[in-house]
């Protein structure tokens, strides 16, 4: 069986897509937790990832990290991982591709934490960039393949590369047209999608270096979090 080692899911967006993968697919694997440590030395991660970053995938004595390279090598041997249709495959790696090396202001402003509502402070021009990057992109999978998800009618890897934008739309309030608010309500509605999000918001971890990026970015409006 899979072993997926993963950090804290309010924060973790990186952990987000392998495990979204595995759970939405319904891909045996076991899950193992690792908080974002208070102190920020990582040094522990190095136990179990190359990188000492997660996601990190063991398949017996096989180490796979990097959020791109376990989905590609979960693709290997479970072909339901991208679309079927060269078409969609193609288009849906591709997206995938610009979601995983692009979009760096929307990472630095806007940093995923599920549990919290909060406005932003401003919205750049760089950080509109990239919102209307990302609509854009979402409008033409949806408009391409039909819907609901970004590649057809069914889940696949392109929907977890941006399942982490669709929580960070829901806790910034992200200026977004209607074809994509309505895209975030059916990854949202995601059986998958919801246990990572109510396993978030009963996490007690506060890891200092994520709550002072909100802070700095804008003000926070509500925090459903566990106290």
């Amino acid at each position: 069986m899979y072993i997926l080692h993963i950090a804290n899911k309010n924060y973790s967006s990186w952990s987000l897509r392998p495990w979204l993968v595995l759970s939405a697919l319904q891909i045996p694997f076991a899950e193992i937790m690792h908080p974002f440590p208070e102190d920020g030395v990582y040094d522990l991660y190095r136990k179990f990832s190359p990188s000492g970053k997660v996601p990190c995938l063991q398949d017996g004595e096989l180490v796979v990290w990097d959020s791109l390279a376990i989905v590609e090598y979960l693709a290997e041997q479970h072909p339901q991982v991208w679309p079927g249709g060269k078409t969609a495959r193609a288009w849906a790696r591709c997206a995938a591709a610009e979601m995983h090396s692009g979009f760096q202001t929307l990472r630095n402003n806007c940093g995923m934490s599920c549990g919290q509502r909060v406005k932003l402070h401003q919205v750049s021009p760089a950080l509109q960039k990239d919102i209307t990057r990302i609509d854009e992109l979402w409008n033409q999978g949806l408009k391409k393949f039909g819907g609901p998800f970004l590649a057809g009618d069914k889940f696949s890897a392109v929907d977890a590369f941006f399942a982490p934008v669709v929580l960070r739309a829901q806790t910034w309030h992200l200026p977004m047209s209607v074809v994509a608010h309505n895209y975030q309500k059916t990854l949202l509605a995601l059986p998958a999608m919801r246990a990572w999000y109510e396993a978030a918001l009963l996490e007690t971890w506060r890891e200092p270096a994520h709550e002072a990026e909100v802070l700095a970015a804008g003000n926070v409006l509500a925090d459903l979090r566990k106290v």
